[in-house]
């Protein structure tokens, strides 16, 4: 990439503020470059979708967001969206590079010690054929379940929202995941929405036993980082960082918590 597309900013892409978790760990590793952060909440939430519209709906804005934001990179920091749409934005947009988010399988694989590993996601994402595809390929040795909550993508956001949320909702949907099987017991639960670390206390605090949390963010970034060049020389002047909801409104609590990520709404 030259000088000038170095200094392009590194869109960021979820369906609401779930991303977020990603922009922290991106602007720790990254420090010196921009961001832009689109929130779809106009077609929040992404699970209540029929698949091919929602492909359809997430490639029309794509081509919208590119031409207008013109960014180096777009990480896409949804898992329901990478594993509907990651391979059809590559093919419709083959000269700009873009970053998935797809269920840490692989790392929780290596990283049990029982065998019992669980899946919290979406349902779309649980449903997904790419999701059934990691666990063929990396973990034939465990005994993988997958769990798809309709809550705790909702939840998360009143809770980033509002500050307070229903630990009961929060144990509720997280209690299939763990199970015990010949004196043995889940001992990982991979984080496979970007929403979900946000709650990652409650979900310490209801949970029946400890266990190892798989949170993908850090990697991420790291990926995204890796694809990226050294910046620039720059002029001095230096843009804010954005924060764009496709529904054009911007609430006090949303206000409020993208000023906490350093993000002026646009």
């Amino acid at each position: 990439m030259s000088d000038r597309s170095s200094q392009r900013p590194i869109l960021m892409f979820d369906s609401g503020v779930g991303g977020l978790t990603v922009l922290r760990e991106a602007r720790v590793l990254m420090p010196d470059r921009r961001f832009v952060y689109v929130a779809d909440d106009a077609a929040f939430p992404y699970g209540a979708w029929e698949e091919s519209a929602l492909k359809e709906h997430i490639l029309a804005l794509f081509g919208k967001l590119l031409d207008r934001l013109q960014p180096a990179i777009s990480v896409i920091a949804c898992n329901t969206a990478s594993t509907l749409v990651i391979e059809a934005l590559r093919e419709t947009f083959p000269g700009h590079p873009f970053v998935g988010t797809v269920p840490a399988i692989k790392p929780a694989a290596e990283r049990t010690r029982s065998g019992l590993v669980s899946v919290l996601a979406t349902p779309g994402t649980v449903k997904r054929q790419y999701t059934r595809d990691l666990i063929s390929k990396w973990a034939q040795k465990c005994h993988v379940r997958l769990v798809g909550s309709d809550r705790l993508a909702g939840l998360a956001e009143i809770y980033m929202r509002q500050g307070f949320v229903d630990e009961e909702a929060v144990r509720a949907e997280i209690a299939p995941c763990f199970i015990e099987r010949e004196a043995n017991r889940t001992d990982i639960v991979v984080l496979a929405c970007t929403h979900y670390p946000f709650l990652a206390n409650r979900m310490r605090k209801t949970a029946p036993w400890p266990v190892d949390w798989i949170d993908p963010a850090e990697a991420i970034a790291r990926r995204a980082m890796s694809l990226l060049d050294p910046v620039g020389e720059t002029s001095g002047e230096s843009e804010p960082d954005l924060a764009v909801f496709t529904s054009g409104k911007v609430d006090f609590a949303t206000r409020r918590l993208i000023q906490g990520f350093g993000l002026t709404a646009r």
